[in-house]
């Protein structure tokens, strides 16, 4: 009877002890943070990436420098997304409640072509960097979702201020850089990676 009795008590969801699912990165999700965090420079977290990417563009060239541009913004941003889904959680309600309602639904919204629209919104000045990095675990983008985009979106205004890079003694402000016509280009870039989606919508809807 002793027995029967410690058998059922053992199997009772209060004595189960929490199962390894509860950790919230997945097996890949651990090693990708592993990874993004032993390759993220020291600074990746400090503001200045516009200056990072001028001194790039002015020590290494074009192409080198936007290399080690894109390359480290990517790795400190995975390393940003893997913090917040740790602890970012109250962190984001705290700073950005309303914004982070209309990204949440925004995003139920594009669902089917998620990539599409975090493409737009890296390569578009439409939500801060910093916003997007911390916001995308809580509101469920997947990380694979969250990396292509990031390495993907970042090329185009990496490789305007990486270029900018190689007349740096001409810049004489950070508003050099991004004239009207740049965030025109920035926001046409976006559309047209956007634009996939919107039509599909407009097909469902007629």
């Amino acid at each position: 009877m002793r027995d029967e009795e410690k058998a059922k008590q053992e199997d009772s969801p209060s004595a189960k002890k929490p199962k390894l699912e509860r950790f919230p990165f997945t097996r890949w999700e651990f090693t990708a943070a592993l990874g993004s965090s032993l390759s993220s420079p020291p600074t990746f977290m400090i503001p200045g990436t516009i200056f990072m990417s001028l001194l790039a563009g002015a020590l290494f060239g074009v192409v080198r420098g936007l290399f080690l541009v894109v390359f480290n913004a990517t790795a400190g941003a995975s390393s940003c997304f893997f913090l917040s889904k740790l602890i970012g959680r109250p962190i984001v309600n705290w700073f950005w409640p309303d914004k982070l309602r209309v990204f949440q639904a925004e995003i139920a919204k594009r669902k089917e072509k998620l990539l599409n629209y975090m493409l737009f919104l890296r390569v578009t000045p439409t939500l801060p960097n910093l916003f997007i990095n911390l916001a995308s675990p809580i509101v469920d983008i997947p990380f694979h979702v969250f990396f292509l985009a990031t390495l993907l979106g970042l090329i185009p205004a990496s490789y305007i201020t990486v270029r900018a890079g190689l007349a740096l003694g001409d810049l004489k402000s950070v508003k050099d850089l991004y004239d009207f016509k740049t965030l025109s280009m920035l926001f046409l870039i976006g559309s047209i990676i956007i634009f996939p989606t919107l039509l599909k919508r407009k097909r469902i809807y007629e």
